[in-house]
């Protein structure tokens, strides 16, 4: 679970405050708005309601203004989107508080689909359902200029660093699994506490999501930069994909959502407004 890149990304924040209008008719030829996907069709936790989850304070910039239900930010748009392919306009769309480890923890939810930079993988996937991806992701690593790890070209040179990083989150396991460092890292309940822990110089680096990576620098931590990105897996794309309870009926449907999404260049279009590009992030190996 990010933004040179850093002024590209704020000056895209700048210009892209506009809400998006992401209502689909449901007349639309997409295959969301097939017959067996039409809203009327389908079973919802609360009736007449597309009810989305994602985490309390939303951050910057897959929501703004801690508001997810404006609409801004890449996966508050990107929601939109999906739920316009559904046939919902935005008074239809309620959303919920859900924290980011429960949201993939078994169990019933209370949410027809949640979006919270969650990726995708094959112990998350055998107790909730996932949709296809919508967003490819890497690592990367941020640490104060001119400390001792900052200008790090490899992660090998990493192996020595006390690194903070949130709990149940992918961006802990490419620590353990791929950076593998020496000491145990600092692991945090909340994304928010290990920033802090790095303004405070109570870690060396820390390791989030790559666009949260460029927030963190641009917003979070003064002084702060982009030590570089690397991939968290062993070469098969990490992806953020909507979460769904296991054995969800609506997964056929916003599968078809994400892939018309795909298909007609509007995830493009919304990754492209609130995310950019990663220009100025080195690779890692």
């Amino acid at each position: 679970m990010a933004r040179p890149f850093m002024l590209l990304a704020l000056a895209v924040a700048v210009v892209g405050c506009a809400p998006v209008d992401n209502t689909a008719s449901t007349a639309s030829a997409s295959p969301a708005a097939s017959t067996a996907c039409t809203k009327e069709q389908l079973t919802l936790v609360n009736p007449g309601k597309l009810t989305i989850g994602t985490d309390k304070p939303a951050y910057d910039p897959w929501f703004k203004d801690d508001n997810p239900s404006n609409g801004q930010g890449f996966e508050s748009a990107v929601a939109f989107a999906v739920a316009g392919e559904l046939g919902f306009d935005r008074s239809e769309v309620q959303w919920a508080t859900v924290k980011f480890d429960s949201a993939f923890a078994p169990g019933e939810k209370q949410f027809d689909f949640d979006v919270n930079q969650v990726s995708i993988t094959p112990d998350r996937a055998k107790v909730v359902d996932f949709s296809n991806g919508y967003y490819t992701v890497k690592q990367a690593v941020v640490a104060i200029e001119g400390s001792k790890y900052a200008d790090a070209k490899s992660l090998a040179e990493l192996k020595d660093a006390k690194i903070g990083v949130q709990v149940g989150t992918t961006s802990l396991t490419a620590v353990k699994d791929v950076i593998k460092p020496a000491n145990e890292p600092n692991v945090y309940n909340e994304q928010v506490d290990a920033v802090n822990a790095l303004k405070n110089k109570q870690v060396d680096a820390v390791v989030v999501d790559l666009p949260t990576a460029f927030y963190v620098t641009a917003a979070q931590v003064e002084k702060s930069k982009i030590v570089g990105q690397f991939s968290a897996t062993g070469g098969t794309p990490e992806e953020f994909g909507l979460v769904m309870e296991k054995g969800s009926g609506l997964k056929p449907c916003v599968d078809k959502a994400v892939d018309a999404l795909k298909s007609k260049g509007e995830l493009a279009k919304i990754e492209e407004q609130w995310l950019g590009s990663a220009v100025g992030a080195p690779e890692l190996r």
